[in-house]
C-alpha cells in the first residue's frame, strides 16, 4: 500500500448541497483555484448532469485547473456519465465518480430495484465510464448499511470493470470509528482484486464522528483516499472536515505514518473563502480554523505558552495560515503592499481589474477604520461585491434614522439593471426598514429564512459580516455583505441574495 493519503475535496459538490450553500459558476471557480493552491489531489467540481449551471461550472473548472484532478459526480446511467465526460473534456486530469445505492432500504424504497438489477447497473456504468476516461471512481451509496456479501460482490465486479477508486460512504453518518474501520478492512480482505483499486472513505457527521470514522477507515481499514469538505460543509450535519483530517495526519504522523501533498498554509484562506461565499459562519471553537483555535484564556495556559509554545499547542498557527502579525495595513499603504499581503494570505485574484476593485475597497475601508486586520483583507478579497459584472442589483448608498420611541426610517439607493433607483420604508428597526426599502422597489416576494451577523475581527470598530438567506419558489440562496456599518452590510447582503435568486441557474441536489 502507498503511504500517500489522497485528499478528495467535495466542497463544490456535496458541500454545496447544504440548504442555501449553492454557488455561482464564478464562485465555484474561485474556490476551485484556492483548492488547487492548497494542492488538493482531487476536486469534485459538481454534478454535471444535474443542471446546465452545474455543467458549465464543472466545464469551467476542468479548463482552469491544471494541478489537481477534476471530478464530476454522476448517477449510474449512460446519460449522466456522458454529460460528466463532456463537461470534463479538456481537463489535464479527469475523473468520473459514479454511484448507485446498495443498501436493502435504498434499493427497495428509493430505487425500487432488485439487488441483481443494481449489480448489473453498477457494472455497466463503470464499464461505460471507463471507455470515456481512464480514472473512474465508484461509490455504493449507503454502503456502510449494505449487506457485506452483496457489497463484496458489487465492488469486486466494478473493480474488474476498471474502477480505479472504490469509495465506501457512510451516507447517513451511522458508523462508529472502530466498526467502520474494520468494515473497510473486511471488505479489502474478502474481495480478491481489492489491490487493483484505491480504497476511499466518505463519512457524514450526523453523530459528530465523520473525521474519527474517516481516520479509522484509513488506519484500521487501509483506505488511502479521504473525501472531505472545507469547514466540514455539507447537508444535514455536514461532511468530514478537510482541515481536521489533514492536520490530524500531519500532526500525528508518528501514528498514521502517511504523507500528504497539502500546502497547509493555505487552509485558513480556503476556510474563510468558503465561509464568506456560502454565508456559513465558522464557529469560534472549530478545530484548526476557528477564531479560538490558537487562543489561550486560562492564566496557566498563557504562562505555559509564553515559556514554551508546545506546552499547550500541538500545531503552529502559522502552519495553517494564521498570521502572528495581526495589524498589517493602513490607509497610507500602497497597492503593491496590498497585493503582497493578499499573496501572503493565500489569496490570488484572477485579474488586475479584480485587484484594483479590491484595493479601492481597501482604501475606502481604511478611511473609516484605523486598523486593518487580516480578516478584513480576506473579507474584501472574498466579497462578491468586488466585481459587479452581470449583477442585477448593486448597492450605492443608504441613509437611516432611528430614535428611541420613534419608528425607524430608511432610504436605500441601488442600481437595478444599471439604472439607479431609490426605495424608502419604515420598520421595526433600522435593518428591517432598510431591507423593506429595497423590497418596496424589487417586489421579490422572497421569504427570509435566516439573518445573522458576525464580527470579522474583535473590536467595536470591526467590520460586520451579515448573512441573509432567502427562499422563493423552492429555491434557497445566501447573500453575504460586509461593512463597518451593520445596516449597510445588511443591505449589501440582501441585494447579494436577490442577485442569486434572480439568476436563472437551476440547482438539483445530488444523492450521496
Amino acid at each position: 500500500m502507498s503511504d500517500k493519503l489522497i485528499i478528495f475535496d467535495t466542497t463544490l459538490r456535496d458541500g454545496e448541497q447544504s440548504p442555501g450553500a449553492s454557488m455561482t459558476k464564478d464562485e465555484k471557480l474561485r474556490i476551485a483555484r484556492q483548492l488547487e493552491r492548497l494542492k488538493v489531489d482531487v476536486i469534485e467540481a459538481g454534478f454535471a448532469a444535474s443542471s446546465n449551471g452545474d455543467f458549465e461550472a464543472v466545464r469551467a473548472i476542468a479548463h482552469a485547473i491544471k494541478d489537481s484532478t477534476v471530478c464530476s459526480l454522476s448517477r449510474a446511467n449512460d446519460r449522466d456519465i456522458s454529460r460528466a465526460a463532456e463537461a470534463l473534456k479538456g481537463a489535464n486530469s479527469a475523473r468520473i465518480h459514479t454511484f448507485i445505492a446498495t443498501s436493502a432500504l435504498h434499493m427497495e424504497k428509493k430505487l425500487r430495484m432488485t439487488p441483481d438489477q443494481v449489480f448489473e447497473q453498477a457494472k455497466l456504468a463503470v464499464r461505460f465510464a471507463r471507455n470515456l476516461v481512464a480514472d473512474v471512481e465508484f461509490s455504493p451509496e449507503d454502503g456502510y448499511r449494505s449487506d457485506m456479501d452483496f457489497l463484496c460482490r458489487v465492488l469486486e465486479a466494478v473493480i474488474k470493470e476498471g474502477a480505479t477508486t472504490v469509495n465506501v460512504p457512510d451516507t447517513v453518518g451511522y458508523a462508529v470509528p472502530e466498526l467502520y474501520g474494520h468494515f473497510i478492512k473486511d471488505l479489502r480482505e474478502r474481495i480478491p482484486n481489492s489491490d487493483k483499486a484505491v480504497w476511499s472513505v466518505h463519512c457524514h457527521n450526523d453523530l459528530g464522528m465523520a473525521v474519527a470514522n474517516s481516520l479509522a477507515g484509513v488506519k484500521i481499514g487501509g483506505a488511502r483516499q479521504v473525501e472531505c469538505t472545507i469547514n466540514g460543509l455539507g447537508e444535514r450535519a455536514g461532511n468530514c472536515s478537510l482541515e481536521e483530517v489533514v492536520m490530524a495526519v500531519k500532526t500525528r504522523r508518528d501514528y498514521f505514518g502517511l504523507t500528504l501533498g497539502i500546502e497547509t498554509k493555505h487552509i485558513l484562506a480556503a476556510s474563510r473563502m468558503v465561509s464568506q461565499t456560502t454565508g456559513f459562519v465558522v464557529q469560534p471553537n472549530k478545530a484548526v480554523v476557528g477564531a479560538n483555535a490558537f487562543a489561550h484564556a486560562s492564566g496557566i495556559h498563557q504562562d505555559g505558552v509564553l515559556k514554551a509554545r508546545d506546552t499547550y499547542e500541538i500545531m503552529r498557527a502559522e502552519d495553517v495560515g494564521w498570521s502572528a502579525n495581526k495589524i498589517v495595513l493602513g490607509k497610507l499603504s500602497g497597492r503593491n503592499a496590498f497585493k503582497q499581503r493578499l499573496l501572503e494570505l493565500g489569496v490570488q485574484l484572477d485579474s488586475e481589474t479584480e485587484i484594483n476593485a479590491a484595493f479601492a475597497k481597501f482604501k475606502e475601508l481604511a478611511d473609516r477604520k484605523s486598523e486593518i486586520f487580516d480578516e478584513d483583507i480576506l473579507a474584501l478579497a472574498s466579497d462578491g461585491s468586488v466585481s459587479h459584472e452581470d449583477e442585477q442589483f448593486v448597492f450605492v448608498s443608504l441613509s437611516q434614522h432611528s430614535e428611541t420611541g420613534e419608528r425607524p426610517q430608511a432610504s436605500v439607493v441601488f442600481t437595478a439593471q444599471g439604472k439607479e433607483v431609490k426605495g424608502s420604508s419604515d420598520g421595526n428597526g433600522p435593518v428591517d426598514a432598510s431591507l423593506k426599502a429595497i423590497e418596496s422597489h424589487v417586489n421579490s416576494g422572497a421569504e427570509m429564512v435566516l439573518y445573522s451577523v458576525n464580527a470579522i475581527s474583535g473590536s467595536t470598530e470591526s467590520q460586520g459580516e451579515v448573512t441573509v438567506r432567502l427562499q422563493n419558489s423552492g429555491r434557497v440562496v445566501n447573500g453575504v455583505g460586509s461593512d463597518p456599518d451593520i445596516v449597510v452590510a445588511s443591505a449589501k447582503a440582501y441585494l447579494s441574495a436577490l442577485n442569486k435568486l434572480h439568476s436563472k441557474a437551476e440547482r438539483v441536489a445530488a444523492q450521496g
